[in-house]
Parts: C-alpha cells; structure tokens; sequence
C-alpha cells in the first residue's frame, strides 16, 4: 500500500496527515477552517484518497500558517506515499466544470516543482478561508511533492471557482499516481 504520515510543527502550527493513495475518498479532516476543510474532503473524495488531516494553527493572526503548512504537510506526504514512482502514469490532467466555473489541471510527477496558476478571486473571505491562498495552497503542495502543475479557472462565483480546482487537483492526481507499468518512468530513469 502506498500510505505515508506526515507531522509537522511548528510556532504557528501542528498538523498531522495520513494519506492512502489506494483509497476511496474516506475522509476525516480537522484545519478550524470550515470552507478549506470542505476544499480538502473534495479533493481526497475525487482524488480516491484516504485522507485524514488534524491541524491547529493561529487561526486568531488569520488562515495563512494552516492553509500553507497543511500544504507543505500534504506535498511531503504525497512524495513520501509515491516513494520510487515506479509504474505510475506520471502525467495527467483534468477538466471539471462547476456551474459556472470551469477548472483545468494538468500536472507531472516529475519531482521537479513548478505552479503555473491562472486564476483571480474578488472575496476577501469564504467560511473563514482566504481566496488568496489558493494559490499558497498549492504552491505549497506542489514545492513539497516534487510536481509541475498548471492550473486555470474561469467563472463567477469565487466558491465555484476553487472547488472546482480541488476536485481538477484530485482528479489529476488519481490519474497519474495510477499503476499501469512497472519501471520508473523517465529516460533518465530516476523521478
């Protein structure tokens, strides 16, 4: 089983993750951000994965430290429930529509990291969650799991927007940590 548990603590923050990559979307998450705990449940559910995410933060200063370690916290528990990569598809990607909002993800286990994210948000706030750090979500995530992912999405409605990243994320990544050979796949045969 490709499974990994992830601690990280720090002065702003104390998160714990397990991840499963042979899931089937269980989940059990705790950040104190209500709209991001939903981000999180939408993309495990669509993704495939178990995942189970216990965080505290300084949610008194704002969401900034959670939302950015919970990524730094999930990137590390990705690259270390992938281990050597060998068999995977490595690359993918996603279209998924929501109402009026249109997100497409692509991305590459490469273990070389870059975001390309193409997005704007006008609300300041969405249960407790800062549009803003969707991108620092992310970026954060991608940074710490070694992955090259552009991102984009159209729309109106700010909530449809990101929840339609989540769930393009989640199915992207279901689809490239697929098993469907057995060697590293890259010519230099290492990932």
């Amino acid at each position: 089983m490709r499974e990994s548990k992830i601690t990280r603590k720090t002065n702003e923050t104390d998160i714990e993750i397990k991840l499963s990559l042979e899931g089937s979307g269980n989940t059990d998450i705790n950040t104190g951000i209500a709209f991001f705990d939903h981000m999180l449940n939408s993309f495990a559910k669509h993704g495939s994965l178990d995942l189970k995410v216990s965080a505290r933060g300084d949610l008194t200063v704002d969401d900034h430290h959670t939302v950015e370690d919970v990524g730094i916290a999930l990137g590390s528990a990705l690259q270390k429930a992938l281990g050597e990569k060998k068999g995977i598809e490595r690359f993918a990607d996603a279209r998924v529509p929501m109402d009026d909002a249109l997100a497409t993800v692509a991305i590459d286990i490469s273990g070389r990291s870059y975001l390309a994210f193409n997005a704007s948000f006008a609300n300041q706030e969405i249960g407790g969650f800062n549009p803003q750090n969707t991108r620092h979500f992310f970026e954060s995530l991608v940074n710490n799991a070694g992955i090259n992912a552009h991102m984009e999405v159209t729309g109106e409605n700010d909530h449809h927007k990101i929840e339609a990243l989540f769930k393009a994320f989640g199915v992207a990544l279901k689809r490239a940590v697929k098993i469907s050979g057995s060697g590293v796949p890259s010519t230099k045969g290492v990932l």
